[in-house]
């Protein structure tokens, strides 16, 4: 049984009051992050020109938005699919990677990308790669308030 004293309460309420005023102060809204549906995503960022060949990805992601985006991250995704289904090999070549691009895109701008596997795709029978670039993140920047 755990008993205290008044002024050991009131010493553990004041401890709570001031942790919890120091976690409110020091929330940082602007590295604050936020989870977005696809349809938000489309609606800022688009991938377009988009052109695989033997793996390699290349393209162009288009910022729609009225803010710069920065470390846009690319979810590059290589399914193999087999001619037989119902027979499928023993090892599944697919994989999936994330590309992120360097550059800064301004509001309406345009950022190419290309993307080579290391090591490349195997070249293997039995099947073909389908592979998908869809937007995984990037960081919009949010001027400060004056």
């Amino acid at each position: 049984m755990f008993c205290a004293t008044s002024h050991e309460i009131k010493s553990l309420l004041y401890s709570l009051f001031c942790l919890g005023l120091a976690i409110a102060l020091g929330n940082d809204p602007a590295g604050a992050q936020k989870v977005r549906t696809q349809e938000e995503i489309e609606r800022i960022l688009a991938i377009e020109k988009l052109s695989i060949q033997e793996g390699n990805v290349s393209g162009e992601v288009h910022n729609k938005s009225k803010r710069t985006v920065r470390n846009v991250q690319l979810f590059i995704r290589y399914t193999w699919l087999w001619e037989d289904e119902r027979n499928p090999g023993k090892t599944d070549p697919g994989t999936s990677t994330y590309h992120t691009l360097q550059q800064e895109i301004p509001p309406q701008g345009r950022a190419r990308f290309t993307y080579k596997p290391s090591p490349p795709l195997p070249k293997i029978s039995g099947g073909r790669f389908d592979t998908s670039v869809t937007i995984a993140g990037f960081t919009e920047v949010i001027p400060p308030r004056k």
